[in-house]
């Protein structure tokens, strides 16, 4: 059974959506307490809020609303937005870069640009549909939004699955991956940039380690606590989304290298061993705090860009996709690997039943050979 659970994640973003709330215009007020009864996740209305603040604050800079604080915006101001404006604030989003690390800038990804799309969509829905003043009325009738299309990219399965095989380890490269960070990494590296690795090495490969022998998310493995461990069975207890708790199984040697790390986790961080105490941890100056998602996020783009020599750099959840597409060759079994992975949707499990490009090229090569075969046994014409 699936229980509920709060995560460190959650509790954050619930403070900083009230946060925000605050600087709202009373009617995005009303329509955010209206998700809460919705049963919308605390991390979902923050990350409406940060769209709305967004498109907010552009309509103050360009002078469309002649206010000076978001709240007083007046909803006459979306009223009579006008459509040429809506679309140039779009395209703004999708011609601005920003920083992804210290040295790499990247524009939005399409579903990102579609997912603030659909936040506005659903805002301007609900207070030109849902909304009543005193007089039984919506708050206004001309929904501009409701012109802005959501075009997703119209791909096949099979075209996703292969576009997201060039993007992780393919064959055995996960494990010459680790290899490397265990043993080649540090010889690359200045005195000073090794003496920062070997701080944090044993509690780095265990991430590693870990995202690449579970599958699981990002946000996931940061709320890991040391009573999720169970070295008997080899399982872990993850805190999966829509706050529900699971166990996930994984192999032995993905625990032995989390034992590892346990072996120098008091002395190199101050953790103390309780069991509700977060499994990973940082260390600044000398106080110890839970490890954040950003920290696991740049660990794991470090590690991977040094490993393709510079070329390209990896997400955690390139590595999730990695364990999925190991699993499913291994097993041959959706269903299983859905409840690895916590899916809830075969569509989105099936990515992971897909012949690589190299596989599809031998595949192309076997048959070519079986036609030459065939042909050469058949009479002269």
């Amino acid at each position: 059974m699936l229980l509920l659970a709060n995560t460190r994640q959650h509790k954050k973003h619930k403070e900083q959506y009230k946060a925000l709330l605050l600087q709202m215009p009373e009617y995005v007020k009303d329509y955010i307490y209206a998700m809460e009864g919705n049963y919308r996740s605390p991390s979902t209305l923050f990350n409406y809020l940060i769209d709305y603040q967004d498109f907010f604050s552009w309509l103050i800079r360009e002078g469309i609303a002649k206010v000076e604080q978001i709240k007083d915006i007046h909803h006459d101001v979306l009223a009579t937005l006008p459509l040429d404006l809506v679309i140039s604030y779009f395209r703004r989003l999708e011609e601005e870069e920003f920083d992804v690390s210290k040295d790499e800038k990247k524009t939005r990804e399409k579903s990102s640009i579609n997912r603030k799309k659909s936040a506005l969509r659903s805002l301007f829905k609900y207070l030109t549909t849902q909304y009543e003043t005193s007089e039984g009325e919506p708050l206004f009738h001309r929904n501009v939004m409701q012109k802005v299309s959501v075009i997703k990219e119209k791909e096949s399965l099979n075209a996703r699955s292969n576009k997201l095989a060039n993007t992780i380890f393919q064959n055995e490269s996960d494990i010459d991956f680790l290899y490397y960070v265990k043993n080649k990494y540090e010889q690359e590296l200045s005195a000073r940039q090794k003496s920062y690795f070997l701080r944090d090495k044993e509690r780095d490969y265990a991430i590693l380690s870990l995202l690449l022998g579970s599958g699981i998310r990002v946000n996931e493995l940061a709320e890991l606590r040391v009573r999720d461990l169970n070295f008997m069975d080899n399982k872990i207890s993850v805190i999966r989304k829509g706050d529900k708790k699971d166990i996930v199984t994984v192999f032995a040697e993905v625990m032995e290298d989390i034992e590892v790390y346990l072996n120098v986790r008091k002395q190199k961080y101050g953790g103390m061993d309780a069991e509700y105490e977060y499994l990973f941890l940082s260390k600044h100056n000398k106080s110890y705090s839970p490890i954040a998602i950003r920290t696991i996020q740049d660990l794991v783009r470090k590690y991977t860009k040094a490993f393709n020599k510079g070329k390209r750099s990896m997400s955690p959840h390139k590595l999730r996709h990695t364990y999925a597409t190991n699993l499913m060759d291994e097993t041959k079994d959706l269903s299983f690997v859905m409840e690895q992975l916590g899916h809830t949707s075969e569509t989105t499990a099936l990515l992971y039943v897909h012949t690589s490009q190299e596989k599809a090229k031998k595949a192309a090569e076997a048959l070519a050979e079986r036609r030459k075969r065939v042909k050469s046994q058949l009479p002269p014409t």
